[in-house]
């Protein structure tokens, strides 16, 4: 449960990326390495939530969030959107999982259809082909048909869907709370220790 892995996490123009930016931070403090993608949608909502710029060139977004999250030299590699060179475009070196958190319809449908034009759905394509855990975080309401149709799809193809809804057993008392419900929850399904908040049955 304690080992590190690398993971690959994805944000795309869903709302929800404050639940993103901390699964960041949790997995860089854990010791995990992450390569992080993320769309022109994804920076434009980073902005709206968060007054978060991310950085057009991966080598800035490297050092912006290696700072702030003290990361080790190395343990952070951001790439853009058509780096076909990236690891994470081949099978043949594949990260141990990948996040797509928050995820877009439109990167769903895209992932579900095996479109491979930008370089977060290929990466979700190399999960699904090789038998990788794919984890996608549909950040929306109500869902459609459509909608529902391409997370059954996905799902019956291995892929974990898991929609942003916290719980409150825990009686969350911030926003913050509420993000690290789900934040615990993904990185659960991800095999990495996390001690956000006490698991069900050992409340006190």
């Amino acid at each position: 449960m304690n080992t590190t892995k690398t993971i690959t996490l994805a944000y795309t123009g869903a709302s929800g990326m404050p639940y993103g930016v901390r699964l960041l931070e949790l997995l860089l403090a854990g010791g995990n390495r992450v390569y992080l993608l993320y769309s022109q949608a994804a920076q434009i909502v980073a902005h709206q939530e968060m007054q978060l710029v991310l950085p057009s060139r991966p080598k800035e977004a490297e050092e912006l969030f290696s700072r702030r999250f003290n990361a080790a030299e190395g343990q952070l590699r951001v790439f853009g959107r058509e780096d076909w060179f990236a690891p994470v475009a081949s099978g043949s070196n594949p990260a141990d999982a990948m996040v797509v958190c928050p995820c877009t319809m439109g990167t769903l449908a895209a992932i579900a259809a095996g479109l491979s034009q930008k370089l977060i759905e290929r990466s979700a394509d190399v999960m699904l082909k090789e038998n990788r855990k794919l984890i996608l975080v549909p950040r929306e309401t109500p869902f459609s048909p459509i909608h529902l149709e391409n997370m059954l799809k996905l799902a019956r193809s291995g892929a974990i869907i898991m929609p942003p809804n916290p719980g409150f057993y825990h009686h969350p008392e911030t926003v913050q709370d509420m993000v690290d419900f789900v934040v615990a929850r993904i990185l659960d399904h991800l095999g990495v220790a996390q001690s956000l908040m006490p698991r069900w049955g050992e409340q006190n």
